[in-house]
């Protein structure tokens, strides 16, 4: 049969089948995109329903978001913290682990971060990065308590991680207005030290109130950092056996218990430098929280979102930092900001179905080729 018969064009037919089939299966990124899709739709339906132009709301929301330098800067502000917190739950999820706990550790890391700035006084440069430093090492510690009741007590960390995070909120609570950090006359500290600052106003002229601070760059380096331990050194190894099969890791010689610690500090870790950056770099105080903030648990979305990678949490949490600020905008012409919100739930709903339907596709083929399930 000629290819250009019909036998040809049934084979050309089959193999773009087979080559579609097996990018759907094996291209978390494609999953990915037809779930913003599915949010993006959902919202313009529900901006249908309540009277608005989706046309004209969508241009708005993203022209808040990249219709100016200015508005992209704004957008990488609001995504940095996130960044540091779908990290967060990324390495832990890649170690069999599920940290809930992310709030907390942001928590603890903005409060100790800002203890750090006001109590220690360090020349210019030093002092951020120690106030950095300071906060990480308490998302660790928070990290690895939950850590170490899993390993040595079979504590499930979701339980742990979550009155953790209860924890954080009211000791940060506490310290803030105690007398030693209170502003007087306010719900709030005092200010970090001038020392301490890690934003720079070398772009003020161009970005105006936008403020670019270093802990951007070291979102970016952590994400390089994430992707070079999991995936290149034997530390990374160990983790991810560990997650994988605890009793077939333990019978190869791996220090289980040790590694779910080392897991979960590493986590807080990634979460309480996100917490440190966004007070030595935006904020510059901590206030009494009458809520959780959700930084943490916007993370768990970003996570989802990028696919449970370094590189993923990256692109999700610039997307997901982009809608928050960009929905912001909708104000301008009536629309409720809040469905954003709607979007982002929309999409994880998505990415979570999609996810069962790319089971039942492999099971299905898996069955018609005969090879094992």
């Amino acid at each position: 049969m000629s290819a250009g018969g019909p036998g040809g064009v049934r084979s050309a037919g089959r193999r773009l089948r087979d080559s579609l089939v097996g990018f759907a299966l094996n291209s978390g990124f494609s999953y990915t995109l037809l779930a913003i899709f599915m949010g993006l739709l959902a919202g313009a339906v529900i901006l249908l329903i309540t009277g608005f132009n989706p046309l004209q709301a969508y241009y708005v929301l993203f022209s808040g978001i990249l219709g100016s330098f200015k508005n992209v800067m704004y957008t990488v502000q609001y995504a940095t913290p996130i960044i540091f917190t779908g990290l967060s739950v990324t390495f832990a999820f890649k170690t069999g682990l599920f940290n809930i706990g992310a709030e907390g550790q942001y928590i603890m890391g903005s409060i100790t971060a800002l203890m750090v700035s006001v109590l220690v006084p360090l020349p210019p440069g030093i002092h951020g990065a120690v106030c950095i430093l300071a906060g990480g090492l308490a998302g660790a510690l928070l990290g690895g308590i939950a850590g170490a009741l899993k390993a040595f007590k079979g504590i499930h960390e979701v339980i742990v991680t979550i009155m953790l995070n209860w924890i954080a909120f009211y000791l940060s609570n506490f310290i803030v207005m105690s007398p030693a950090f209170k502003k007087p006359n306010s719900t709030a500290t005092v200010d970090i030290s001038d020392t301490s600052r890690i934003f720079t106003n070398a772009f003020r002229g161009v970005l105006g109130v936008v403020k670019v601070h270093w802990g951007t760059l070291l979102a970016l380096a952590a994400v390089l950092a994430c992707a070079v331990i999991l995936n290149k050194t034997t530390l990374g190894f160990r983790l991810r056996a560990v997650g994988f099969n605890r009793d077939a890791a333990e019978y190869g010689g791996i220090p289980v218990a040790r590694s779910i610690v080392t897991s979960m500090g590493i986590s807080g870790f990634l979460a309480g430098l996100g917490g440190a950056g966004q007070v030595l770099g935006v904020v510059g105080r901590v206030t009494q929280l009458a809520a959780q903030e959700g930084y943490g648990f916007d993370g768990i979305s970003v996570s989802m979102i990028g696919g449970i990678s370094p590189a993923g949490s990256l692109l999700a949490g610039l997307f997901y930092g982009g809608m928050k600020y960009g929905g912001s905008k909708l104000n301008m012409i009536g629309a409720p900001s809040e469905l954003v919100n709607v979007i982002i739930g929309v999409i994880i709903y998505s990415i979570a179905v999609m996810g069962a339907f790319r089971a039942l596709v492999r099971f299905f083929t898996a069955k018609k080729e005969g090879r094992p399930l």
